[in-house]
């Protein structure tokens, strides 16, 4: 993910770039409204493990979307407008999730108490975590069965530990073993150490 500077996007624009570009389907500027209207692009796309900061969510879709499209784009059998759905959209979830809270932690350098803030979850709609992404994909626009799979087991076994459905799905589905790689490498690799300051 490039690193704001006079002429970089932020992670917003390039999310709003390569959405407005490449999913083009019956519903998508609904779907796009819906979610201009929620916490997307200030939320943290992690409580601790990663990007968890202020716009960590939308840096860490438009940085899943570009290892997919890196890594695993093929285009004589892959669907750039599937890679986009799934890229940018797979945490979906995420959206209005957490909260800002604060707690106590002492200063060892002053040795004094300070409140320090920090995101917390506040889930008002348990419904799962890539299952509730494709729910709210499908209040707006329909997904194709491989782009539904693929968000629906993006998370591997991190999520579920039903196996036998996951090995079923990335079996039946290249989609989602590439949308599951590109999380992985997103989350353990590629984005470590971004902050505030790479958006």
């Amino acid at each position: 993910m490039p690193i704001q500077g006079d002429n970089e996007m932020t992670a917003k624009e390039e999310f709003l770039e390569i959405y407005k570009t490449h999913i083009t389907r019956r519903g998508a500027d609904e779907l796009l409204d819906w979610i201009l209207h929620t916490d997307f692009f200030d939320a943290p796309a992690s409580t601790r493990y990663h990007c968890a900061c202020e716009h960590g969510l939308v840096m860490h879709s438009v940085s899943v979307f570009n290892t997919m499209m890196e890594k695993h784009y093929d285009e004589e059998q892959d669907n750039i407008e599937s890679f986009a759905i799934c890229g940018l959209l797979h945490d979906l979830c995420k959206a209005q999730f957490y909260k800002v809270s604060s707690r106590n932690v002492k200063n060892d350098q002053t040795g004094q108490w300070e409140k320090v803030p920090y995101y917390s979850i506040d889930d008002r709609f348990p419904y799962g975590h890539g299952e509730k992404s494709v729910f709210l994909i499908e209040r707006k626009m329909r997904l194709k069965l491989d782009e539904a799979m693929a968000i629906r087991w993006h998370m591997g076994e991190f999520g579920d530990k039903n196996s036998n459905q996951i090995s079923q799905a990335y079996n039946m589905y290249p989609l989602a073993v590439k949308l599951h790689l590109a999380d992985l490498e997103s989350t353990f690799l590629r984005e470590k150490g971004m902050s505030e300051a790479g958006n």
